[in-house]
């Protein structure tokens, strides 16, 4: 069973705590899902899940993702069911851990966080929106992992 972009999402909006006022917007989630496949790429050579990663304006963006929650703008995005059948003991933990250490970080500090990494400062290129290739992610995450 593949998994998509959109299941990763899902999971990483269930690691959201509304009770003490924690939000996951789409920007915010956008630059999660990057470190997910980073992560995933440098982790195990292989990606979490098959849709691209294109540098954007504000970061890294999944289109896919963008087309699915947009509509929400800066808002939260509302928490869907997180199918964890999917994904493996390992592939949890990266959400986990992923969650973890960037969740706490608000939208634009993670924007900007991205904006000093290699694979979105070599491929953005104004008016454009180009594709981070898994190598490109895979080589920087193995540096960020040592």
């Amino acid at each position: 069973m593949t998994i998509q972009a959109i299941d990763v999402a899902a999971c990483l909006l269930n690691k959201v705590d509304e009770e003490s006022g924690d939000v996951i917007t789409h920007l915010k989630l956008q630059k999660l899902l990057y470190y997910c496949q980073g992560t995933h790429l440098a982790l195990f050579n292989t990606p979490f899940f098959p849709e691209r990663i294109e540098a954007w304006q504000h970061g890294p963006v999944v289109p896919d993702i963008y087309s699915e929650f947009n509509k929400f703008g800066s808002n939260a995005i509302p928490i869907p069911e997180c199918d964890q059948s999917k994904f493996n003991k390992e592939q949890l933990d990266l959400i986990d851990e992923v969650y973890e250490v960037y969740g706490q970080f608000s939208a634009w500090k993670l924007r900007n966080l991205t904006h000093d990494e290699a694979p979105w400062a070599e491929n953005y290129k104004p008016g454009f929106n180009n594709v981070i290739s898994h190598e490109d992610l895979k080589n920087y995450f193995l540096t960020v992992l040592e």
